[in-house]
């Protein structure tokens, strides 16, 4: 509670979604609660919540008096509900550029990855076109008898603080995912004072990415399906201008 308070993301939150006349508790606090219910509580259903702020000072944490019956699975419920429709990979942008701001964080170097979950059980394909697709995918944890979901992650490499985030189906596509998030930093970058640096892994490194890439600094490993790369290592190779590192590295 103390980092929240620190950085003031309860009231940043209220001034984008809360409602103060609509509810005892404010979506900044329903979070709050969320939050510390799920460091010490993680294995309890979101019904039980209540039970779990019984016995604790809750005028201490919140700053005023509340009820620990008033962060029932309703309001809870109703408060996820808001940000959804307010946007949730929005929202985690936002509270991200606000904590960085303040602490001042190196933007120079930023890292672009997937990383993929997989999930047991069957999983039933319903109607609705915004939610994610749990299906078989190229699986980074080597489980491909599984079904998946996928992770994007932007993160700063000073700290390695996550900027930005979106939840993807489980057979995205790595290139065409970093080819849709590079135009979405190509007018970040060129809006940023000093120069900016996208790191990422050879995906990155795609032809259909080309016009991007051109417009931003990069950092990134080409495939060896390109001729180019196998030519380049045959040269360095060739020129016998390696600068040794340690014993067993060279470059």
């Amino acid at each position: 509670m103390g980092t929240l308070k620190e950085f003031n993301i309860i009231n940043f939150i209220d001034e984008r979604l809360s409602n103060p006349q609509k509810h005892n508790i404010t979506t900044g606090e329903a979070v709050a609660a969320m939050i510390i219910n799920g460091l010490g509580f993680v294995s309890k259903p979101l019904s039980l919540t209540p039970q779990f702020f019984e016995s604790k000072s809750l005028d201490i944490l919140f700053g005023r008096d509340i009820e620990a019956e008033q962060l029932n699975r309703h309001r809870l419920g109703r408060a996820l509900d808001e940000i959804y429709e307010y946007g949730c990979e929005l929202l985690f942008s936002q509270i991200a550029s606000h904590l960085c701001q303040q602490i001042k964080l190196d933007y120079s170097f930023t890292s672009l990855d997937t990383t993929s979950f997989s999930l047991s059980d069957n999983y039933e394909v319903d109607s609705d076109e915004y939610e994610i697709k749990v299906t078989h995918g190229y699986s980074k944890d080597h489980r491909p008898d599984l079904k998946q979901v996928m992770l994007e992650l932007v993160t700063s490499q000073d700290g390695g603080i996550p900027l930005m985030m979106r939840c993807l189906d489980g057979n995205a596509s790595d290139s065409k995912v970093f080819q849709k998030r590079c135009r979405e930093l190509l007018d970040a970058f060129k809006q940023s004072e000093g120069p900016r640096y996208l790191i990422g892994d050879s995906k990155l490194y795609h032809s259909t990415n080309q016009e991007c890439l051109a417009g931003i600094k990069f950092i990134t490993r080409i495939p060896k399906t390109y001729q180019e790369e196998k030519k380049a290592i045959e040269a360095s190779i060739t020129s016998n201008q390696w600068v040794r590192l340690n014993e067993q590295n060279k470059y």
